[in-house]
């Protein structure tokens, strides 16, 4: 009976461990497999198809180094939203995605991690780019552009080497405010013939189409301080409305570009980038606003005679309170977000696999040469940045201590029909047939509007 009793539980025993064995050990071996695939594998969805073919190399260069596969997948153009909500409720959801401000937050952000601790938003040298909240990062970007006013070195030099100015400013360095910017422009009006250019300033384009240098990207300043002046939570509905605080800022230098260019008022419903562009390269005049994509326009221009080593930038001054430490319109609409909602594991790979993009050798060479971008990182060394002249301004500014970039707001505009009635009112304020008390309240009234027909 004894014996017959402990063949039983000798019995029970082996089954016991077998089944903790076949059960409970499978349950761990399924965790942790799925801990270690997780580890191995993540997701990302791209957002230009225009460069796709790159991420897939980057993708298997990065395989390569560590182990870790990267999923490349890219929405067809303008379906990035739609791609996105399809994917987060699929078993294919995107451990790393995009989105492109503080608006595609408001509509994310339960699936977007806190980046705030991650080894790339470390390193990211102007901290105000990123999407914030309650002073937590969401959204790093991860390409930046600049905007601001481009001015010839050699035409401004030979501006303060002259006996008969009538300023006390020796170099652009003493340039740091609305006021300075003003006087030296209009005592250069005076003395263009000696000069031997048409006028400071290149025409302002306002042609239909052609104005958004304008209706946007220098509306961004005074909407900019409006929200920051206010403490406007961005991603709120609070954006929907526009008092126009600072109209007379952005009046100061509209009409600044106005009076000392190389074209009429009244002629600039006719006048296109193009034509902006190829007036300063043919040193026709020693400032124009653009971004830093203009040098390629620039250098572009037969004929062209602005050397590289020439082309610089100021911020665009408009004689906002403290602007002499403003620095030049950066920003994007690229923003990296990691998926909150998939395991730690994920989200560390993803973490792991921007870090060595911006970080490593074979990554910054990727993002520089192939890419194409201008990387906001602290990350890369002179020789690994760009050799464009505007992109090394923009990242000069960016690193000047005391120094902060203007983001930009104009992702928050609330339609492109807003934008373009800005535009047309802008060029009957250049003909003379409407006053800008006209233009500031269609601004206000438009932006309500508008602003109301966004679902």
């Amino acid at each position: 009976m004894k014996s017959l009793r402990t063949i039983l539980a000798l019995t029970l025993v082996a089954l016991f461990t077998l089944a903790c064995f076949t059960g409970c050990g499978k349950k761990d071996d399924t965790d942790s497999g799925k801990e270690v695939e997780a580890a191995k594998q993540i997701r990302y969805l791209n957002f230009k198809p225009e460069i796709a073919e790159i991420y897939q190399e980057i993708a298997k260069k990065y395989e390569s180094e560590t182990g870790v596969k990267v999923i490349v997948e890219t929405a067809a153009n303008n379906t990035y939203e739609q791609t996105l909500m399809s994917k987060m409720s699929s078993s294919e959801a995107p451990t790393l995605f995009q989105i492109n401000g503080p608006r595609g937050y408001a509509n994310w952000k339960d699936y977007c991690a806190d980046l705030t601790d991650t080894e790339l938003y470390k390193h990211l040298t102007d901290k105000s780019l990123a999407v914030t909240v309650d002073g937590k990062a969401y959204g790093i970007p991860y390409v930046v552009e600049g905007y601001g006013i481009i001015y010839n070195q050699a035409i401004m030099d030979k501006y303060f080497a002259l006996k008969n100015k009538a300023t006390e400013y020796k170099s652009v360095d003493e340039i740091n405010n609305f006021a300075a910017l003003k006087a030296v422009a209009e005592d250069m009006q005076k003395n263009k013939t000696d000069l031997g250019i048409d006028g400071v300033f290149a025409n302002t384009s306002l042609k239909a189409g052609e104005d958004w240098r304008w209706q946007t990207h220098l509306a961004n300043l005074p909407v900019y301080y409006e929200f920051n002046k206010n403490n406007i939570d961005l991603t709120s509905d609070q954006t929907k409305t526009l008092k126009f605080e600072f109209a007379d800022n952005f009046k100061n230098i509209f009409d600044l570009y106005l009076n000392n260019s190389t074209v009429e008022a009244t002629k600039l419903g006719t006048k296109t980038v193009n034509d902006s562009m190829a007036e300063f390269a043919l040193e026709k005049c020693a400032m124009v606003q653009n971004g830093n994509w203009a040098w390629g326009q620039v250098s572009g221009v037969k004929g062209n005679k602005v050397k590289a080593e020439n082309v610089k930038y100021l911020p665009i001054y408009t004689g906002v309170e403290g602007e002499e430490s403003q620095g030049l319109c950066v920003g994007t609409e690229n923003f990296f977000c990691i998926n909150s909602q998939a395991t730690k594991a994920e989200q560390k790979a993803a973490e792991d696999f921007i870090y060595w993009l911006y970080s490593s050798k074979t990554g910054k060479d990727y993002v520089t040469n192939k890419l194409g971008f201008i990387a906001p990182f602290d990350t890369f060394e002179d020789s690994e940045k760009p050799t464009d002249p505007l992109a090394q301004e923009v990242l000069k500014w960016m690193e000047k201590d005391g120094i902060s970039s203007v983001p930009w707001n104009f992702t928050l505009f609330p339609s492109q029909t807003f934008k373009d009635n800005f535009g047309a009112a802008l060029l009957q304020y250049a003909q003379g047939t409407k006053t800008f008390d006209e233009v500031k309240k269609q601004v206000i009234d438009d932006w309500a509007s508008e602003s109301a027909a966004i679902e």
